[in-house]
């Protein structure tokens, strides 16, 4: 806390100091400003690093706080420098004469000698990628870490092969997905070293060839993982896929190498959490959640040619790779196992509450997951299953929290939920500067750098299909966001800034559920700053949210328990200044701590659940309250947060009042329809466009289908869902969709 104090107290310094500079914006693009805002460079977090309480060993030993001074490098950028020559001629030759000094060593096997052949293959493909990206950056402190790790064990983790090849650590294999890939295209990633798992793999446990294709699919991973080749894999699903976000088949291949290591094959695997961020995807369709056909030759050939022939017309996107620290997968199994704990569904957790039938939240975890179990999987034991979902759900953590913001999703996010009707472009530039650095103080990277105004000129151009710029008078600039299909986009595009303001926000629409039922939300904050706020009340109120938010938004570590998480958002309440504390007459002061003696209840739990604060027990908080803060600036960062959760928590409200509309029974995907022309429908008649997306309609007839509400029936069509009898009354729908609302600030 005291970390971030000193950085707010030195931002608001380098503020006042800038103040000047940026008024000789209030001419819009015009005029060209000479300073560099101060989060530039000031302020960088080191992001990354794995999990303290299952891989220890691996937080300490791989990790040195040098490798936070290294910076960054463009892994596709080649000068003279990269070369062991010198000269004019180099200098034009350089992406050529590197590729040929790349030096990999040979392999028996000879489909890989093709992709390890380092001639015009490497140097097209560079030139290529510097087609279509500004820049591909990577941190060399990242880069070193796995480096270290290579050195120690087998890098087994989720890499990109050009970094890979780029950075000396060789070439590695790719898990491929086979539905996205058509015949022809499977047949030549194939001759490149990809990896596809056999149809037959999954077929049921008792069947002659699903054994034989298991037994394949292990003796290959086995022979990988002792000729010590790298191998990528991806646990997330592609973003047009409508559905859970952990990749079934990724979850497959990460419980290939478990099973592996735990047989003795090798002694140990480092796994290395990855993941790519863009401004932009390239040439990605404005409506990436229509129906995804597979790849094929000429589809990519075509692709590659509109990349090379916008060359030098279209904005160029910027990427940013993040290596996360590496972790022992032998650590992890052993540690991990201890933080494990009874749960329950959420129909158990959350149908009573919601029917008014009890008040009191059980104290257990939620057991929630979407990501269907394929043929491999279930034939691992149950314990083993266990290991891996989690193990999965770890590294996708990692993967999210380790993810820089980029500079779309800080202007998507001001836009959508600050200024729909409008922001000047002087107010704009004062706003973007400030979410950013809110961004950096909570401990998540950004993706750019450099002037303000080549960054906000850079972003607008990106989003220039959603967003329409209009000149006004003394020569700013006013920026509105398009209504329809762009507002819808641009909440896509907010959603990668989510993570780092996530716990905030889950806690300002707790507090504005607890205050739903005392103050009218059209009231003023002097009046809603009255009333008291318990800790145990604040407490259940993040708990119902948290039951009620889908696992694959909240992406909780499996070795975190809800009362820690409970007592992380409320720190970040109080230390983000909405929440102050309110001593009442004759209780002892928070900060005394002096007399405080351990409960019998509290010495007994597991280690997994002790926090900073001795506030877990709820019969040491019954004294604590708060109450809203009456600084100036709270109001309008109140509101920011509560609507960060809107389009998901509007969508659920909304699937709530469709329950008497809908058509039932049906199957799950007609269902689905149903519900998103429904949405559609409101959205043109209430204008929240960021509510009418396919996923939010899946997450909310998955959640429902979790609640009790919805229930579920095979059939030869599909899976059949219907009305359950507790919700065909129209008054538990109503109480229902009263309970989701409170959360909702309007």
């Amino acid at each position: 806390m005291d970390t971030m104090l000193e950085a707010r107290l030195q931002t608001q310094q380098r503020n006042t100091q800038n103040t000047q500079e940026t008024s000789l914006w209030s001419s819009g693009f015009g005029m060209k400003l000479e300073t560099v805002t101060p989060f530039l460079g000031k302020y960088r977090p080191f992001v990354g690093r794995c999990c303290q309480t299952c891989t220890p060993k691996s937080w300490e030993s791989l990790f040195h706080r040098s490798i936070m001074d290294l910076g960054f490098c463009n892994v596709i950028l080649v000068k003279e420098e990269n070369t062991r020559f010198r000269g004019w001629l180099v200098r034009r030759l350089c992406y050529f004469l590197w590729s040929l000094e790349q030096h990999i060593p040979p392999c028996q096997d000879a489909p890989q000698k093709i992709i390890e052949n380092t001639g015009l293959f490497s140097w097209a493909l560079l030139r290529f990628l510097n087609c279509v990206f500004l820049n591909v950056q990577l941190h060399k402190g990242q880069m070193k870490m796995v480096h270290k790790a290579a050195q120690a064990s087998l890098l087994d983790g989720i890499l990109l092969p050009f970094v890979l090849f780029s950075q000396g650590l060789g070439v590695l294999r790719v898990a491929w997905d086979p539905r996205t890939c058509s015949p022809a295209l499977r047949a030549l990633l194939k001759k490149l070293g990809g990896l596809f798992l056999p149809p037959e793999a999954n077929l049921t446990l008792d069947s002659s060839e699903g054994v034989l294709a298991r037994a394949v699919v292990h003796a290959a991973i086995e022979q990988l993982l002792v000729s010590r080749q790298p191998l990528l894999i991806f646990l997330e699903e592609l973003p047009g896929a409508q559905g859970p976000r952990l990749s079934a088949l990724g979850q497959t291949w990460l419980g290939l190498v478990v099973q592996a290591v735990q047989v003795g094959v090798v002694p140990d695997a480092m796994l290395v959490p990855v993941a790519i961020t863009y401004d932009l995807v390239p040439d990605a369709p404005c409506d990436v959640y229509q129906a995804l056909a597979p790849l094929g030759l000429w589809t990519g050939a075509l692709a590659v040619l509109r990349s090379l022939r916008s060359w030098g017309h279209s904005p160029r996107v910027c990427v940013r790779v993040h290596l996360a620290q590496p972790f022992s997968l032998q650590e992890y199994t052993i540690n991990a196992r201890s933080c494990w704990g009874s749960r329950q569904t959420l129909e158990q957790l959350l149908q009573p509450i919601v029917l008014g039938q009890c008040t009191v939240v059980p104290d257990t975890e939620k057991e929630q997951d979407w990501t269907p179990a394929t043929g491999l999987l279930l034939a691992l034991k149950e314990e083993d299953q266990l290991l891996v979902r989690r193990l999965s759900h770890h590294v996708l953590n990692a993967s999210v929290t380790s993810s820089a913001v980029m500079s779309t999703a800080i202007m998507a996010t001001l836009l959508l939920f600050k200024h729909q009707k409008g922001v000047f472009l002087s107010q704009l530039l004062g706003e973007f500067s400030w979410l950013t650095e809110e961004t950096l103080l909570r401990g998540f990277d950004v993706g750019f750098s450099g002037q303000l105004r080549c960054l906000v000129q850079h972003t607008l151009s990106l989003l220039q299909a959603h967003v329409a710029l209009l000149h006004v008078q003394q020569g700013d600039l006013l920026v509105v966001p398009r209504l329809g299909p762009g507002l819808t986009h641009l909440a896509r595009l907010s959603a990668e800034l989510l993570p780092a303001f996530l716990s905030e926000a889950v806690g300002a629409c707790a507090v504005r559920g607890l205050l739903a039922g005392r103050v009218p939300p059209e009231g003023p904050w002097e009046l809603q700053g009255i009333e008291l706020l318990s800790q145990n009340e604040l407490y259940r109120q993040i708990l119902l949210l948290l039951h009620l938010l889908p696992q694959d938004l909240l992406l909780l570590q499996p070795c975190q328990s809800s009362y820690c998480y409970c007592q992380e958002v409320l720190d970040r309440l109080i230390q983000c200044g909405l929440l102050v504390a309110e001593e009442t007459p004759g209780s002892r002061p928070a900060c005394d701590t002096g007399r405080q003696r351990l409960s019998a209840k509290l010495l007994w739990k597991p280690s997994g659940d002790f926090t900073d604060s001795d506030s877990d027990d709820f019969e040491e908080a019954e004294g604590r309250y708060f109450r809203l803060s009456q600084q100036s600036r709270c109001p309008d960062f109140f509101l920011f947060l509560c609507r960060l959760l809107s389009p998901l928590l509007k969508a659920f409200a909304q699937a709530a009042t469709f329950l008497h509309q809908g058509q039932l029974p049906d199957t799950e995907l007609g269902y689905t329809e149903q519900l998103l022309q429904f949405l559609q429908a409101n959205a043109q008649e209430e204008g929240f466009f960021e509510c009418a997306d396919p996923n939010l309609a899946v997450s909310a007839i998955w959640t429902f289908r979790d609640l009790g509400v919805l229930q579920q029936t095979p059939s030869p069509a599909g899976p059949m869902l219907y009305l359950s009898p507790t919700f065909t009354s129209r008054e538990n729908q109503e109480k229902l969709e009263q309970f989701i609302r409170q959360f909702i600030c309007s």
